[in-house]
């Protein structure tokens, strides 16, 4: 085996996520999981801290969505901030490549409680860091709160809607279309 294998993270996953989907993912070792991806157990672990963590990438999606908030342009309101984080994180990470991948991923996660445990925290994590980047930028706490629930409640309908491999709208159109309606339900209660 060679020293050093390009796209580890990526080879990793991938074989996690196909044995996941064959043995399941109590029936899977970290060991299994490198064989399959030929590489190491040490490089596994340089990259994710468990075989969970294998299908939920660290903090690259907060890193995207922190970003995208950050170069939103100065005169935008809050909503409007987070879509334009969603739009970076939907040119990003949710390309159409990566739509049946998620799907997969998806269904993987609904098998089993930790992992759907984990995706919980997960949304959690993100709705901390829109709403610390929101409060960065001056926008007042609760307002910063509550932008953040709506646009990870509108993230959460688009990308549903996104992975649904029959579609072929991209996910920034869909999550801009999922805040729209998110804005309009909160305006009618």
């Amino acid at each position: 085996m060679a020293r050093w294998q390009p796209h580890a993270p990526e080879r990793l996953l991938v074989a996690a996520l196909e044995l996941f989907e064959e043995r399941g993912y109590e029936n899977t070792t970290v060991v299994e999981i490198t064989e399959r991806a030929g590489l190491t157990k040490s490089t596994f672990f340089r990259h994710f801290p468990d075989k969970r963590e294998v299908l939920f990438g660290g903090g690259a999606m907060t890193g995207l969505l922190r970003e995208g908030i950050e170069a939103a342009p100065a005169g935008a309101g809050p909503l409007e901030t987070v879509a334009h984080a969603l739009d970076a994180i939907g040119r990003q990470a949710f390309t159409s490549e990566r739509r049946e991948f998620s799907a997969r991923r998806s269904a993987v996660i609904a098998t089993n409680p930790e992992l759907r445990e984990r995706e919980a925290l997960k949304e959690l994590g993100l709705i901390a860091a829109m709403t610390d980047a929101l409060k960065h930028r001056g926008v007042p706490d609760l307002t910063a709160r509550v932008t953040a629930e709506l646009g990870a409640l509108a993230w959460k309908i688009a990308y549903e809607r996104w992975r649904d491999t029959s579609g072929r709208a991209d996910f920034a159109e869909l999550a801009r279309r999922a805040l729209a309606e998110v804005r309009a339900a909160s305006a009618s209660c």
